[in-house]
């Protein structure tokens, strides 16, 4: 079953960077209690990923967070060091890298695609959330393009 608005996120083990190279980080923990903006990219470095969607967040990150939210996230069914290096490329400090390896956070929320035609395996599908205190409040899905998965329609919708 795919997450909606008004369900709670499952607790799930997923990578972060660290200082000192990957950590665990608890989604149960890193969402409670606060406001966090989500995105998610079938892929790290993929063309979309990079040329459009990615920067939308970085240069709008500021003014997301002035509207009272708590972090920015952005989670790929890649590794830890492959988004640490791509977060370096699209200089995305102001983002929390979220690698989900294995897609259990993608299949625990029904957000998986099969992008094996592509020679990518299982992916996650291009979506952003506003979650408040491990709630989802708004999801918009793109199965084409950006426009539900924005950084210009999550401002909007906060």
């Amino acid at each position: 079953m795919t997450i909606a608005q008004g369900d709670k996120l499952p607790s799930i083990t997923l990578k972060t960077n660290g200082a000192n190279g990957p950590e665990d980080l608890d989604t149960g923990e890193f969402f409670a209690g606060k406001r966090v903006v989500l995105f998610a990219v079938p892929g790290a470095f993929t063309p979309g990923c990079s040329n459009t969607h990615m920067p939308g967040f970085v240069i709008n990150a500021d003014d997301i967070l002035a509207k009272g939210v708590d972090a920015i996230a952005c989670l790929a069914v890649n590794d830890a060091f492959v988004l640490g290096a791509w977060q370096q490329d699209q200089n995305a400090q102001a983002i929390t890298m979220l690698a989900d390896g294995h897609a259990d956070f993608t299949r625990a929320i029904g957000m998986e695609k099969d992008a094996s035609g592509a020679g990518m395996g299982t992916r996650s599908q291009r979506y952003a959330m506003i979650v408040d205190d491990g709630v989802v409040s708004y999801l918009g899905v793109d199965e084409k393009g950006v426009e539900k998965s924005s950084a210009e329609t999550i401002l909007a919708n906060l």
